[in-house]
């Protein structure tokens, strides 16, 4: 059975895309990037401030909100936007991430994998039916199969392994999708480690099985950038045009920006949140660490153009004095300042791609981040 397609592929600039994706809580456009809010919340921010900075969508994790406060609650009191109070389209990771973050807690089997929660200790045992029924009772408007997501470097043999078991657990998954309310999506996640070979066949296994979008799994785990874009640049041009394809967990400006460059629609990274919570900010003159004593009497703010009022109305000495004294609010502005820039750098990439100039978008921005602005550094 063909799945309804919920997404429209509005315009392409090379491989470069944009386009716009349906949900049942609003419509997505594309590039995106999901900023994370794990358990339900995203550390040291409003969900108001989320949407304010520009996200149209927002990832949760079947993991963790299935610990705590639990799937079935969350039901009962009416999903999770209205648990959260994010009243826009959400994405839930169906787990598979734990699996190889979580490695010293769990057992895997052709079943199921098994959980010691890190919270309790209690057994949880998570299958390819339970990661959708959980992730339809959150409500989740873009469910993700369970899969193996394999640490690299690693031997070819373990990385194959996880590979088909993945693709296992993708049928399963799609089966046991087949009943959900009409709108809501499955995404298959490709795997194969650094392996072309077996990300081909992967990606071409998944595409027989047939999912509303696919996604790119398995990387910004231990290899280079270099071989995660390579795979990117492999798999990217076999997934199906008119669907959309999600690289998962990824990462900096850079590799946002690369990655929409060979042909990729939707990202996810806790990297703007937690560099924030450090201290770091990332800015059209590439990331600025706010611990380093040069700032200590700098007046200036991180970005006087910049859209997002934090960026041009703290100074650099005050978001200085914040990180250097632990306050809290400097962690806070830093996350809503790194939020706003990442949806800033995927406005502009839509821009460029509708107009089809996103070669020089491309350039231009990769040219200020080497540049640097030194004088502003």
């Amino acid at each position: 059975m063909t799945l309804p397609n919920h997404f429209e592929l509005l315009a392409t600039s090379g491989a470069a895309r944009t386009g716009r994706l349906t949900t049942p809580h609003g419509v997505v456009r594309t590039p995106a990037f999901m900023p994370v809010g794990t358990a339900g919340a995203m550390k040291g921010m409003h969900w108001r401030e989320v949407r304010d900075a520009g996200a149209d969508i927002v990832l949760g994790n079947t993991y963790h909100l299935m610990l705590r406060p639990g799937a079935e609650r969350i039901a009962r009191l009416g999903g999770l936007q209205a648990f959260t109070g994010w009243n826009g389209p959400m994405l839930t990771d169906s787990g598979g991430f734990q699996v190889m973050s979580l490695a010293e807690l769990r057992k895997l089997s052709e079943n199921a994998v098994t959980f010691r929660s890190h919270i309790d200790g209690t057994k949880i045992e998570l299958s390819p039916e339970r990661a959708v029924e959980v992730q339809r009772l959150l409500g989740s408007d873009i469910a993700m199969q369970l899969d193996e997501c394999v640490r690299l470097p690693a031997e070819r043999s373990d990385i194959e392994r996880a590979m088909q078991l993945s693709l296992r657990w993708g049928e399963r998954s799609r089966r046991a999708f087949e009943s959900a309310p009409e709108g809501y999506m499955l995404f298959g996640i490709v795997q194969g480690g650094d392996v072309v070979e077996l990300r081909r066949r992967s990606a071409q296994a998944l595409i027989e099985i047939g999912f509303h979008g696919y996604a790119i799994g398995g990387l910004a785990v231990g290899e280079p950038q270099a071989v995660m874009l390579a795979m990117v640049a492999e798999v990217a041009p076999i997934l199906p045009s008119d669907r959309p394809r999600y690289l998962m967990g990824v990462g900096t400006p850079e590799d946002l920006l690369e990655a929409i460059a060979r042909g990729i629609d939707m990202f996810d990274c806790v990297l703007p949140t937690r560099n924030g919570r450090h201290g770091v900010a990332f800015t059209r003159f590439g990331p600025i660490n706010l611990r380093n004593a040069r700032h200590i009497d700098d007046p200036r703010p991180l970005d006087e153009e910049s859209p997002w009022p934090s960026a041009r109305l703290y100074s650099r000495a005050y978001l200085n004095h914040l990180v250097r004294s632990g306050e809290t609010l400097g962690a806070m502005l830093l996350s809503e300042i790194n939020i706003a820039y990442y949806q800033h750098l995927m406005r502009e990439a839509r821009t460029a791609i509708a107009q089809g100039s996103f070669a020089d978008f491309h350039a231009q921005t990769r040219e200020g981040w080497a540049r640097g602005d030194i004088a502003a550094l």
